[in-house]
C-alpha cells in the first residue's frame, strides 16, 4: 500500500503533465522527492529526431540538481497521459532502461514507484529494476 508521500508524488507528476500535455510532444510527467524532502517535477521533451528526446525523469533529476542542489533521490515516479484517441487515464509507468541507469547513477538507493499489473502501483528499489548494473573500473 502506498504512503501519503508516495501518493503525493503521483499527484505532482499527474498535475504537471495535465498542465503541460501536448499531443506527440509532451505526454510523460515525472516527480521526485529529494532526500531532504523537496518535490521536483519534469515533463519529457520530444523532438522530430527521436534520439534527441529527453525523458521526464531526466528533466526532473536535472531540475533537482540545479534548483535544490544534489540531495539524492528518495523516491521517483513517472506517469503517462493518454493520447486523445486512446482510452484510459493518466497512469504510472515504469522508467525506460536509460532512465533506470540515470536514476541508479544519481542515487543507487533511490526508490521507484511502478505499475503493478492493474493493481495499485508499488514501490521498488532502483536496484530491483536494474540488477547487475554496469560500473566503471573497480567501483
Amino acid at each position: 500500500m502506498l504512503t501519503d508521500q508516495e501518493k503525493e508524488l503521483i499527484t505532482a507528476a499527474t498535475e504537471v503533465i495535465s498542465r503541460r500535455y501536448r499531443n506527440d510532444w509532451q505526454e510523460v510527467g515525472a516527480a521526485l522527492r529529494t532526500r531532504d524532502g523537496r518535490i521536483v517535477t519534469g515533463v519529457n521533451i520530444d523532438a522530430y529526431i527521436g534520439r534527441i528526446a529527453v525523458c521526464a525523469e531526466a528533466i526532473a533529476i536535472g531540475r533537482a540538481i540545479t534548483e535544490t542542489g544534489d540531495h539524492g533521490i528518495d523516491t521517483i515516479v513517472a506517469v503517462r497521459h493518454p493520447k486523445p484517441d486512446e482510452p484510459g487515464r493518466i497512469a504510472v509507468v515504469s522508467p525506460c532502461g536509460i532512465c533506470r541507469e540515470l536514476i541508479h547513477d544519481y542515487d543507487a538507493k533511490a526508490r521507484v514507484i511502478v505499475p503493478d499489473q492493474g493493481r495499485e502501483p508499488k514501490v521498488v528499489t532502483i536496484g530491483e529494476l536494474l540488477p547487475n548494473k554496469y560500473k566503471r573500473g573497480s567501483e
